[in-house]
């Protein structure tokens, strides 16, 4: 598929024409009557007022919901297919408008969030193909009877979704619940709400009101969505103290969560391995376009003493391809932070990181550029000399910090990348077969690559171990997760 760039120096940010919650097939303001300001981390200044959502507000919206369920789960899965492709092929024919607006939005660069529309295109595309996927099972009962199951939809779900990839969450969250014939709440960050509120705009009118919903707010929504009786399952990305406060509201009605939480990611990289090769994925695998602001990066760096020292002088050369910019500049490779809250979240990380004795050999400070002066921006930051004990090694900073840890003895390095209590991806870096497939095995982490980083793949199950998270994504299991099994038994007449 060809891919043109956005030409930032022509276009213009497009924001939606709507600031309400969308339920019902139309546009509702809220019943509080509340209005948040959004405001654009790359340059400060007010993009728009979005509506703040309260429990009344999803009383009537899971009320709407409802009634859209029971027409879209007796409609033909190769019918609904249909739908989620005309909604794949309008949003690539708006991606370059809505990559414009998150990066106005989240801060994150407009090349990236190109990237993240187009994604969320292919994912829609994936499940759409996965319709005629939701078998049951005939379980042998002999000549007297038959028994098999089907797979029927849960009912009205909401989807939970972060900041750092708003557009590509919003729109891809939909895919799975609705291919399965759900009715879905997609409740987006606060802090990036508008490419949500776009979507909604352009792909609303495909379904039946009710079927896809829109609720913009912040903590007492969300709550309010994931304790409601009549909101049968709720997925979230986001925070470990988030995913717990949903497992606990979900709690009360017994329903099921399926959950995307943060990471603290090694990359291990062995010595017979080449050392700008390693330079070269541990940049990658930071994500420093985002601001390292991905729960999937692998922000501990392992090095065997034999390469650290060269791993380390190539990663100071390649760092400095990342050097922050505005976001809607295709120029840029290195965007802003969410907030000012989070940057300064960041900076804290940072002096901690100094003062309990690691090195900083790279970054660590605010850009100087005049024309960053009133965004969030940090530069991409580099710790040597880490130990497993500093707060840098252990927390999720969310934040372009990366920290270098020189290690000998590999069963105390696994014991160190174990360590934590997060367990989503692991990066392992060998050209010995033989250890890749025993490291891998021993990593707790529910996603690994080797001699590869980053990237996620269709079809392949992505979510993680411990704390961060519940559930795979991105696969057939995840659409699975949106149906129950019923069985059915028949007793057969032999004789007439």
């Amino acid at each position: 598929m060809t891919r043109s760039q956005p030409d930032a120096q022509a276009a213009s940010i497009v924001l939606p024409s709507h600031r309400d919650l969308f339920y019902g097939g139309a546009w509702h303001a809220p019943a509080g009557g509340r209005y948040a300001e959004v405001v654009s981390p790359g340059d400060g200044r007010r993009l728009a007022d979005v509506a703040v959502g309260t429990a009344e507000d999803v009383d009537a919206a899971v009320a709407a919901a409802r009634q859209g369920f029971r027409q879209w789960r007796d409609t033909p899965p190769m019918a609904r297919a249909r739908t989620l492709k005309r909604m794949a092929e309008i949003i690539r024919a708006h991606a370059h408008e809505l990559a414009l607006l998150d990066a106005a939005d989240s801060g994150n660069p407009v090349t990236a969030m190109l990237e993240d529309a187009n994604v969320a295109a292919a994912r829609i595309d994936f499940f759409a193909g996965l319709v005629s996927e939701m078998k049951g099972d005939s379980i042998p009962m002999g000549p007297g009877s038959v028994n098999f199951s089907i797979r029927q939809p849960w009912g009205v779900v909401a989807r939970i979704v972060a900041f750092n990839h708003p557009f590509m969450f919003s729109a891809s969250k939909l895919a799975a619940p609705l291919a399965a014939g759900n009715a879905v709440i997609i409740k987006p960050a606060e802090q990036a709400p508008l490419s949500s509120i776009r979507l909604a705009e352009l792909v609303g009118d495909l379904l039946p009101p009710g079927v896809f919903s829109l609720l913009t707010g912040g903590q007492e929504l969300g709550a309010a969505l994931t304790a409601h009786a009549k909101v049968a399952m709720v997925g979230l990305v986001g925070s470990v103290g988030t995913g717990r406060a949903v497992m606990r509201a979900a709690a009360d009605t017994l329903k099921p969560v399926l959950l995307e939480l943060g990471g603290k990611n090694a990359l291990i990289a062995f010595p017979d391995t080449d050392p700008e090769e390693v330079a070269d994925a541990a940049v990658a695998g930071m994500n420093f376009a985002w601001c390292g602001q991905s729960c999937g990066s692998t922000s501990r760096l392992y090095l065997h003493d034999d390469i650290h020292d060269a791993v380390l002088s190539h990663l100071q050369q390649k760092i400095r391809a990342f050097k922050p910019g505005l976001p809607t500049d295709p120029a840029t490779t290195m965007g802003a932070i969410i907030n000012a809250r989070q940057c300064e979240r960041i900076l804290d990380y940072i002096e901690s990181g100094i003062a309990e004795g690691a090195r900083l050999v790279a970054g660590g400070g605010r850009p100087t550029a005049p024309e960053l002066a009133c965004g969030f921006y940090i530069e991409p930051t580099i710790f040597t000399d880490v130990t497993a004990d500093m707060r840098i090694a252990r927390e999720e900073i969310f934040g372009p910090v990366l920290s270098v840890l020189r290690w000998r003895d590999e069963a105390s390095m696994l014991e160190e990348v174990n360590g934590v209590e997060y367990g989503l991806t692991c990066a392992i870096y060998t050209r010995d077969l033989n250890r890749a497939h025993r490291v891998a095995n021993q990593v707790e982490a529910g996603y690994v690559w080797i001699n590869e980083v980053s990237k996620h793949f269709l079809g392949a199950p992505f979510g993680g171990a411990k704390q961060s998270g519940l559930g795979r994504e991105e696969c057939l299991g995840e659409l699975l997760a949106f149906t129950q099994e019923k069985n059915i038994h028949i007793k057969l007449r032999l004789h007439s």
